[in-house]
């Protein structure tokens, strides 16, 4: 809005998805099982980058579902967050890098999916994350939840439908609901309480109700 298309091409470089982006499963491809966590992180990374692609320069002053950041902020999160996930597997501390950062979403995809592909190995290991030590397997369903999540939000701020992947969502879901029951809310918990939905909700408002979103 305020902001003009050059700032926002300085702040967030718009380069071209790079074959290593690209590779990963795109949406309405074979979906992956639930059993194979680095393709579900792949391709929510992969429909992150698109819904970020998609993003209008006038889009990005407007508020999101989290409740945060706005566009702007929250695509920077993303950006900070893939950093973060891409040191978690080189065995360095996610805290130290910040919530929020500036650069390409692709190039900081591209630098995550190089780690987490370059070590089969790494699914086995223990990782430390900000809320506490898993499996790799686990960190990355873990982090394809949180990915689907802002990707949700973008969409919603921006207008858009994209293509959600059902078997990414089931295991982010079930992943969370293990994790994080609806009962552990409140101080120290950095979501807020289940929102309920039916049971027949779509299952991508069922996983970000259980993150506190309002579908």
């Amino acid at each position: 809005m305020t902001q003009s298309t050059t700032r926002h091409q300085t702040a967030f470089p718009s380069t071209p998805a790079s074959p290593s982006v690209s590779s990963a499963p795109a949406a309405g491809s074979a979906s992956p099982s639930a059993a194979d966590p680095l393709s579900a992180f792949l391709g929510a990374v992969a429909l992150a980058a698109a819904t970020l692609d998609a993003v209008r320069p006038d889009q990005y002053d407007l508020p999101t579902p989290c409740e945060e950041y706005d566009v702007r902020e929250l695509a920077r999160h993303i950006v900070a967050v893939l950093r973060r996930f891409a040191l978690v597997g080189r065995g360095g501390d996610p805290m130290a890098l910040p919530h929020v950062a500036d650069g390409s979403w692709h190039e900081a995809a591209d630098e995550a999916r190089a780690v987490w592909t370059a070590d089969p190995g790494l699914l086995d290991r223990p990782v430390t994350l900000p809320f506490g030590t898993l499996p790799g397997a686990a960190a990355l369903v873990a982090y394809a939840g949180e990915f689907t999540v802002h990707t949700w939000d973008v969409a919603v701020a921006t207008g858009q439908s994209p293509a959600w992947d059902p078997a990414v969502l089931a295991a982010s879901l079930q992943a969370m609901e293990r994790a994080l029951p609806a009962e552990r809310r409140g101080e120290g918990v950095p979501f807020g309480p289940v929102v309920e939905t039916a049971p027949d909700a779509p299952a991508v408002d069922r996983l970000v109700a259980w993150y506190g979103r309002r579908p």
